[in-house]
């Protein structure tokens, strides 16, 4: 629920952003008092300036303070300039609040021209916001090796897949499908996949569907009227929501919102665009309709629905006029309008509406009520069969391969395979080839590690064998992950030509 002060006003931390950012959120905030909705903003900062402060985050104390205060945020975008800093603002911000749904809606506009145009699109991705390859855990396990940890949790999925389908009902819509690339990443991608079979039975009135995420960027070049709401993974959802925008006209027009169970924020999906910065020419759509998503978070559904009206109409008296802001005709254009000017029509054309392009009517979405708790999945039995032990070496495969064998001799533990960037290459299977210098030494259990048994290895039997590949003169070991057997069923792939 909405924070109000003693004047009944709802509080929102208002981040002016970087670059452009400044101008679209004046023009957002004269526009939203415009439609008559009492706000209290609290102007705070992050992105580029707080980096050049020595901050290392982008974010300052004091707006981490405002936004637990508040619990909402209009934010403009933000920078992160080469040499300062290590993340994204945008990124720790998601993080730091835990908006695990990153919602990107797009929809046809009047007088932007698209190949797609007369189609009539309207659709949404819904993107998982904080887990995937944007946990952003790297690491360099060689010098020539670099690692990045993709990581799936069944509660992320869990959130995220009833929250698509929260949305679609919130907004009256038809179908969500799932987009994963689950049949090459079967445990991660595969976790979404499966969670969203599971899910899907409890919304019968919204058809659901599975597609494999290439193909799903195909279709949505192709045919992307099939589509309504798209729910994903974080990297997959990053992607294709760009190629949602482009359909429509570019991402001057495309909102977002990133919900969490305690806070929300609202942004365009563009960058900060430094060039047109101070310049009062860009386009400032997509944060306007951030900011309308907004009211809609609050339930302020009929000013946000005059808002909306209102952007339509105006770019729909725009065309017929020939003007536009730069995005849509040019810029440096005479018949260009600035960012004020345009904010400008809008707040004269509040209480028109386009009689050919709707607004939905929206209800109040209903996030998922999943505890805060850490979530333990504990299962019916589980067994360590062996581990994967990664090694940095300069030799070749068949060089390797008995040097690890000999370190073995005396262990609980024998050599299956070594593998070379997911490729088995020794024993040799015929395979051409390139190795790097990271190799993956798949070690199970001598007696009983075959799938079926019963024996487990502990860290008494392991933690020698470590000792003696960190003795070695020939490797050093740079990671390891444990071999389980979860509910009977192994829990990890196998190497391309293992069998």
């Amino acid at each position: 629920m909405p924070v109000k002060d003693a004047q009944g006003r709802t509080l929102v931390t208002l981040i002016p952003g970087d670059g452009v950012g400044p101008e679209c959120i004046e023009a957002t905030r004269r526009i939203i008092e415009a439609s008559g909705v009492q706000l209290s903003f609290d102007i705070q900062h992050a992105g580029e300036s707080v980096f050049k402060k020595g901050i290392p985050s982008g974010v300052p104390q004091e707006t981490i303070d405002s936004i637990r205060k508040t619990r909402l945020v209009l934010k403009g975008p933000l920078g992160t300039p080469v040499g300062y800093g290590e993340k994204s603002a945008n990124v720790t911000l998601r993080k730091l609040f835990e908006t695990y749904a990153n919602i990107r809606p797009v929809r046809e506009l009047p007088g932007v021209k698209t190949p797609y145009s007369g189609r009539g699109l309207d659709l949404v991705v819904v993107r998982e916001n904080v887990e995937d390859l944007y946990a952003g855990i790297e690491h360099m396990q060689t010098p020539g090796v670099a690692q990045c940890l993709k990581l799936i949790s069944a509660k992320g999925c869990e959130k995220i897949v009833r929250t698509a389908f929260e949305f679609a009902r919130s907004e009256g819509r038809k179908s969500v499908a799932c987009a994963t690339k689950s049949n090459i990443m079967k445990m991660t991608e595969g976790l979404l996949k499966r969670t969203f079979e599971r899910i899907a039975p409890e919304y019968p009135d919204i058809q659901s569907w599975h597609v494999i995420i290439d193909n799903a960027a195909h279709q949505l070049v192709k045919k992307p009227e099939q589509f309504d709401v798209i729910v994903t993974t974080n990297m997959n959802g990053d992607i294709i929501s760009d190629l949602t925008s482009a359909l429509v006209g570019g991402l001057g027009f495309a909102p977002s919102a990133n919900l969490g169970n305690e806070v929300a924020i609202f942004e365009a999906v563009h960058g900060s665009a430094p060039k047109y910065a101070g310049k009062n020419c860009i386009n400032p759509t997509a944060v306007l309709l951030s900011g309308v998503a907004m009211l809609r978070y609050i339930n302020e559904f009929e000013a946000a629905q005059r808002i909306e009206q209102s952007v339509i109409y105006t770019l729909e008296q725009c065309a017929k006029e020939g003007v536009g802001t730069g995005d849509v005709v040019g810029y440096d254009k005479p018949n260009t309008l600035s960012t004020s000017a345009f904010a400008d029509r809008i707040i004269k054309n509040l209480g028109h509406k386009s009689d050919k392009y709707k607004v939905r009517d929206y209800r109040e979405i209903k996030l998922p009520k999943i505890s805060s708790e850490p979530a333990f999945v504990k299962a019916k039995s589980t067994r360590v069969v062996g581990a994967d032990i990664f090694v940095h070496a300069n030799l070749q495969p068949d060089v390797l391969g008995p040097k690890v064998e000999a370190l073995l001799e005396g262990s609980a533990l024998k050599l299956k395979m070594i593998s070379n960037r997911g490729t088995k290459v020794y024993p040799a299977s015929g395979a051409i080839t390139d190795c790097v210098d990271q190799y993956r030494c798949r070690c199970i259990l001598r007696e009983g590690g075959q799938k079926g048994g019963t024996a487990t290895l502990t860290d008494d039997q392991l933690l020698p064998v470590l000792a003696k590949f960190g003795a070695s003169k020939d490797l050093s070991w740079m990671h390891i992950e444990k071999l389980q057997e979860i509910d009977g069923s192994e829990g990890f792939t196998k190497a391309q030509g293992e069998d």
